[in-house]
């Protein structure tokens, strides 16, 4: 018979959050794959257990060269645990690899849940959380950044983030120009831990507090775009969603039919607006053409 991945959470800060299984999953392993092996032993120290099974690495540096080691140790019967630093395996973390490939393989996969970053910062940051998207690590890269952000500029759910203290006071002020200045937003610091904080406002106040510096894990809450009807979007405004979605990378003719079908409009009245917009911009003025 093969064995069975688990996939088990570890706490974001506060040790005593381990979840009660995980310490007897952690005693009852062949194999423990862990991000850093320093970081399982103060883990196990914590717990007050110890592992008997073996040991072994499994970060983003290794991850696609061990994944068939693990494969093979399941598919011989093994119960190999996966733990990360902190959270939950394959949330922006190492797992998915070995997930996918366990999956490929018909091997059983389950989970020991425990405490996320992701939804502890959305349960206290003030915002409607009854439908959110996690959108990770933003790309370092200032363009690149800017066009992930481009991408969900319209998008009406709360978005979750992860980033860097030091790249934080620059991924607020992008957020600001392509959100909007006023879009209010949570920055959520060193969750469950001794400093943990949590500050809220819009998106150019909270740019302007990171920008002294902050320090710790930081998750980053921001409210979704503001509904709007059709009466509400003039041709101007529909013209600007078409360009944003066609700088994110869309083709011009999914980029119209997604947005007319936000604004619930016809197709056709979006396509016209571009049009004209488009036409106006060649046209020379005085020189007695109209539009073509």
């Amino acid at each position: 018979m093969t064995g069975t991945l688990v996939l088990a959470g570890t706490p974001i800060g506060d040790i005593a959050d381990a979840p009660p299984r995980l310490a007897a999953e952690l005693e009852r392993a062949d194999v423990v794959a862990a991000e850093d092996t320093r970081r399982l032993r103060g883990l196990t120290r914590a717990l007050g257990i110890h592992t008997s099974g073996r040991v072994v690495s499994y970060f983003e540096g290794n991850e696609s060269a061990r994944t068939p080691e693990l494969v093979e140790a399941l598919e011989g019967g093994a119960r190999v645990l996966l733990v990360t630093d902190a959270g939950m395996p394959s949330v922006s973390d190492p797992g998915y690899r070995l997930v996918a490939a366990a999956v490929e393989k018909d091997i059983k996969v389950t989970a020991v849940p425990g405490p996320s970053a992701v939804l502890t910062a959305l349960a206290l940051s003030g915002l409607p959380v009854d439908r959110f998207c996690f959108e990770g690590f933003l790309p370092r890269k200032a363009g690149e950044r800017l066009g992930r952000l481009r991408e969900v500029a319209e998008e009406r759910r709360t978005l979750v983030y992860f980033e860097a203290p030091h790249r934080l006071d620059d991924t607020l002020a992008a957020m600001a120009e392509v959100f909007g200045a006023e879009r209010r937003a949570a920055v959520c610091r060193e969750l469950t831990k001794t400093y943990e904080e949590v500050k809220r406002g819009s998106l150019k106040d909270l740019a302007q507090w990171a920008a002294d510096g902050v320090r710790g894990e930081i998750t980053v809450v921001v409210e979704g775009a503001a509904e709007s009807g059709p009466a509400e979007l003039d041709a101007e405004e529909l013209v600007r969603r078409v360009q944003v979605r066609e700088e994110a990378g869309e083709r011009r003719k999914e980029a119209i039919a997604a947005v007319a079908l936000d604004a619930g409009l016809p197709k056709r009245e979006v396509f016209d607006a571009v049009v004209a917009a488009k036409n106006a911009a060649r046209q020379v003025p005085g020189d007695g053409k109209g539009l073509s």
